[in-house]
């Protein structure tokens, strides 16, 4: 199964470039620092629930959709990851 894309990479490309907006403009209109995006877009950081809500009022995709992407993508590197973690499934007592 393909790894679903992080979040920033689809608001980068389907969401700001078709606009011709670039990192410092957008960063301008939602309201936030330009590094703060541009971690975002860049997939270096996480979509906040926030950040989420400042592209929705923004731009108009909605924000539980763009959160939706966010919980895809960790949960796909969280199983890439799944051999190493290490706990024993857990059965109540039957006393």
């Amino acid at each position: 199964m393909k790894n679903p894309p992080h979040p920033g990479r689809i608001i980068r490309d389907e969401v700001l470039a078709p606009l011709a907006l670039d990192v410092k403009n957008s960063a301008h209109i939602l309201g936030v620092a330009r590094s703060t995006l541009s971690r975002l877009l860049n997939e270096r950081a996480s979509l906040s629930a926030e950040m989420a809500l400042r592209i929705e009022k923004a731009f108009g995709p909605q924000a539980d959709h763009l959160m939706r992407l966010q919980l895809a993508y960790d949960m796909a590197q969280a199983r890439c990851h799944e051999d190493q973690i290490q706990v024993t499934r857990y059965h109540p007592s039957t006393s």
